[in-house]
């Protein structure tokens, strides 16, 4: 069984379709080349990496208010800025990069095969709080994952 939230929801997407794995839930997973929904909070996210090119070998740094806005957005201030200090760790930026441009790249490496019949079975769950990947986002990865004969179920 592979778990991910995020990055590690889009992970867990890209390790199903090699091959690997039993099973896989995702939580509000990032989008796979194909996902083209981008609504403004998965921009919001992903613009302090992308604002600044040269980010994309480096880190990407968070502020406690983007944590708060985009990680623990139903925390109370005090809540989410303990979370901060114990669990923030600087973004890499080449992976947002990836992601963010995956639609553009002939070869991105978040391509997956959306007619694939023999994936693993996959559970993809939204969440409509979410503001890094909304549910909308996650509906439409279920919807084209659900292209081929394997288990997908939203």
């Amino acid at each position: 069984m592979i778990m991910g939230h995020s990055t590690g929801g889009l992970l867990t997407e890209l390790l199903l379709d090699r091959g690997l794995g039993a099973a896989g839930v995702t939580l509000s997973p990032a989008p796979v080349k194909g996902v083209l929904r981008v609504p403004p909070d998965l921009l919001r996210t992903v613009w302090p990496a992308l604002r600044n090119p040269a980010s994309r070998k480096g880190t990407v740094p968070m502020t406690p208010e983007q944590f708060h806005y985009h990680f623990t957005n139903t925390m109370n201030d005090e809540e989410a800025e303990a979370a901060y200090t114990r669990y923030y760790v600087p973004a890499p930026g080449r992976v947002v990069f990836q992601a963010a441009f995956a639609n553009l790249n002939p070869r991105a490496v978040t391509k997956v095969d959306f007619h694939k019949d023999d994936r693993a079975p996959l559970l993809v769950m939204g969440n409509d709080q979410d503001h890094t990947v909304p549910a909308s986002v996650s509906r439409e990865a279920a919807k084209r994952l659900g292209k081929s004969k394997a288990v997908v179920v939203y």
